[in-house]
């Protein structure tokens, strides 16, 4: 069963344990007869209703924050319930009058690189360590020096739980880095299966044309001056191979024809690997049942385009949605690509942006960009087709979702 985990989903069942667990001494603190507890115990059974509240929050923040752990994109409003969750574990200590919570801190400290970055994370974790020493003074009696001799304790196993966490943000985020160049791999594998088949077919279509062609335009050239020369029955033999020679031509020519007609990139098949399994972002791709780029050098263009605009929605626009809308317009190629994330008030154009323009201006094309704050971006580009270039299609299809293409009913 732990197999068919991924290790997200086992870091939330284990921090949702831990606070399970931990409920366990509350009750016994909060239950015990008040004989049997010292002040500081009478106290925390007095106080036992701001105790399970700071519990209880602490298990709903959690379960929270750790649903679809590194899949899905931090907000504000997440954000301030990790501080909303540091400070119902330090509240779990001052009312219990234990040290519990700094327990509940550690769970804290192995998501927090999941959920803040780094410095905000340190700066949280030193926060709460500042925090939970009146705490000690107060609830368990310890002098001054033993109180921060007990965080600085806790700051050592704190400090080791973050970092655990960290490393494995890090490769996590090495294990995506992986499956994307992987998936531009398959892209670009797929790309150059079709730009050497298209090779492929135009030299031999020239290798027919050049050789075939050449021998059989001279042979019936030979059988036409035979045909004058013989007589009897040698000329209908003559005039029939003359016949033969005329057709087994007009074949070569038709071959030929239908090689040059068909070499052409499949772009379905070019496109479609790089929205496969794309992490906290869904890309819905739609384009032609049959998208067909003769072009092998704009069809290079259209994939980098591709992978450039759903890097920039993974890694910078926060989106959970990203739409790709693939058209012919008379002797081009358009391109809508439109996400949900938070936008921005201005496109500064970065490396990325630089580059797609780049691409597209060598080939005449160009590249328009759109946002506005919490409405996300919109791209469109324009790819013109070489001179005689063409793309073809036979009905209008739809290949939606994350990895496999759908066509309509």
């Amino acid at each position: 069963m732990i197999r068919h985990l991924n290790h997200n989903r086992l870091l939330r069942i284990a921090g949702l344990f831990t606070w399970a667990v931990i409920g366990l001494p509350l009750l016994m603190v909060t239950m015990a007869p008040a004989e049997q507890l010292g002040e500081g115990g009478q106290r925390a059974a007095l106080d036992s209703w701001p105790t399970w509240t700071a519990w209880v929050v602490f298990g709903l923040s959690y379960g929270w924050l750790t649903r679809g752990l590194g899949e899905r994109r931090i907000g504000r409003f997440d954000q301030l319930l990790v501080l909303l969750l540091a400070c119902s574990a330090i509240g779990i200590s001052y009312y219990s009058q234990t040290g519990l919570g700094s327990i509940l801190l550690m769970v804290v400290a192995c998501v927090l690189p999941w959920l803040l970055p780094v410095w905000m994370g340190v700066a949280l974790l030193v926060a709460c360590e500042f925090v939970i020493v009146p705490v000690y003074v107060r609830g368990l009696d310890f002098t001054l020096a033993e109180a921060v001799l007990q965080a600085a304790l806790y700051v050592g196993f704190t400090g080791f739980v973050f970092v655990t966490g960290l490393v494995a943000r890090q490769q996590a985020q090495a294990r995506e880095d992986q499956r994307r160049l992987n998936a531009e791999l398959r892209a670009t594998r797929a790309l150059l299966a079709e730009s050497v088949r298209v090779n492929e077919r135009t030299r031999i279509a020239r290798e027919l044309h050049d050789l075939l062609g050449h021998h059989l335009t001279a042979l019936s050239l030979n059988l036409e001056i035979a045909s004058h020369l013989a007589s009897g029955p040698a000329q209908d033999h003559v005039g029939q191979a003359q016949t033969l020679a005329k057709l087994l031509l007009s074949d070569v020519r038709e071959a030929v024809s239908q090689l040059r007609d068909d070499d052409a990139i499949d772009m379905r098949a070019t496109l479609l690997p790089l929205a496969e399994n794309v992490p906290s972002l869904r890309v819905d791709m739609e384009m032609p049942l049959q998208f067909l780029v003769d072009d092998p050098e704009r069809a290079h263009v259209l994939l980098r385009c591709t992978q450039e605009i759903i890097t920039n929605a993974v890694r910078h626009s926060g989106a959970g949605l990203l739409r790709l809308r693939y058209t012919r317009h008379s002797a081009s190629i358009h391109l809508d690509a439109r996400d949900d994330g938070r936008g921005a008030e201005s496109a500064r154009a970065g490396n990325g942006l630089n580059g797609m323009r780049e691409r597209l201006a060598a080939y005449g094309g160009s590249l328009q960009v759109e946002t506005a704050p919490d409405h996300g971006f919109v791209l469109r580009l324009e790819l013109p087709l070489a001179e005689g270039g063409r793309v073809r299609d036979a009905a209008p299809g739809i290949a939606a979702g994350d990895t496999t293409a759908t066509d309509p009913p």
